[in-house]
């Protein structure tokens, strides 16, 4: 760590990475990952009520409906994380692993284009959002010679 990286917790607090950006690419970030958090949580939240909808289409893809409670908590709990400044990077790890089962769930059953590009848009979404809002993964993967 360098020294100018360092900082002293005993007169200086400790702040979020958000607090060292700039607002546009913060709220460019937050609305870039805006559409996509809503759309998980929405997803796994139907998860775990179970509507016919998502029984059926569950089951189709080739799963029993035992897994899909179990798939809802995993994809809520790793928004969840994703939505957490500490967590976020952590949490679009899990998701990014999520997406890459539904990729994989798409082409095993040979599905429309649309339903294997979908989860990655939504992945895309998700990292491209995190990278605005956050200094350490701008600092782990530079779009740019500095």
């Amino acid at each position: 760590m360098t020294t100018t990286a360092r900082l002293n917790t005993e007169t200086q607090p400790v702040r979020s990475t958000e607090s060292l950006i700039s607002n546009k690419r913060l709220w460019a970030g937050r609305m870039m990952s805006g559409l996509p958090t809503l759309f998980l949580l929405v997803d796994g939240s139907m998860k775990l009520y179970k509507p016919r909808a998502v029984v059926e289409a569950t089951v189709q893809m080739g799963y029993p409906e035992s897994a899909i409670v179990g798939l809802g908590v995993a994809l809520l709990l790793s928004t969840l994380l994703y939505l957490l400044p500490r967590t976020a990077i952590l949490g679009v790890i899990l998701l990014t692993g999520y997406l890459g089962g539904a990729v994989a769930s798409q082409v095993r059953v040979s599905a429309m284009s649309f339903n294997i590009i979908f989860p990655v848009l939504i992945g895309a979404l998700l990292w491209g959002g995190l990278w605005l809002r956050d200094r350490r993964l701008q600092a782990l993967i530079p779009l740019r010679a500095q």
